[in-house]
């Protein structure tokens, strides 16, 4: 297994992103397509539309559950890099760190996350920054 960085760290679900979005989105346009040219055939109107609709339920099913399971995650690493934050230096994380600051920092080693915790508190880094600034690498495996 190739080792986890900056340059590969982000998560991509093959079935999820290359295969049910593009498939959704695929169902919603040919839906639309359907609805259009039964305009004027009002026996198929209304199923064309409800297809459409049901589609369009679908893939906001599909959205949501991502979006779901990922604030679920956001909660847990927030904890654990507290914890952790805690452990280091007897002191919670700045309460100014966003999410999305804590989920980057959650990569920097033991070594350097107490200072770019704080550097990151104080200067309102981006998460972006946040990871290019790490040096020592801690690899997270588990994210959905």
């Amino acid at each position: 297994m190739t080792t986890q960085n900056y340059n590969n760290h982000k998560r991509v679900h093959p079935l999820y992103h290359r295969v049910l979005i593009p498939v959704l989105a695929l169902t919603i346009i040919g839906a639309g397509v359907n609805l259009a040219k039964s305009l004027d055939d009002h026996e198929r109107l209304y199923s064309a539309s409800l297809i459409l609709v049901l589609s369009i339920c679908a893939a906001l099913l599909a959205l949501l559950a991502r979006i779901y399971a990922l604030k679920a995650q956001d909660r847990a690493i927030r904890a654990e890099e507290n914890l952790r934050h805690y452990v280091l230096t007897g002191k919670l994380l700045d309460p100014r760190l966003g999410i999305a600051q804590v989920t980057a920092l959650r990569f920097a080693s033991d070594g350097e996350f107490p200072a770019l915790a704080s550097r990151a508190a104080n200067e309102n880094l981006k998460s972006d920054l946040i990871k290019r600034e790490i040096k020592d690498w801690r690899a997270d495996e588990h994210r959905v």
